[in-house]
């Protein structure tokens, strides 16, 4: 998976990479791809975060994606 792949939707803004990386080993336990972008200058610069680092995964899973990091409360 790429950045540039066409079909990538966003499913989750956070606070920093480590919340982001967090949401994406869910995602994995579920067989999602994902990818995390963050603005930091390859990890020197984290306070560049100030957009908040972005989770993507292709369009086709994203409504999973959606279910798995924001499950609803019975």
């Amino acid at each position: 998976m790429t950045r540039d792949d066409p079909a990538l939707v966003a499913v989750g803004s956070f606070p920093n990479k480590i919340e982001a990386e967090l949401a994406q080993s869910a995602l994995g336990a579920a067989d999602i791809e994902s990818l995390v972008s963050a603005d930091d200058a390859g990890g020197v610069q984290p306070g560049l975060w100030m957009s908040g680092v972005k989770l993507f995964v292709r369009e086709a899973d994203a409504v999973r994606a959606l279910e798995i990091l924001n499950p609803s409360n019975p």
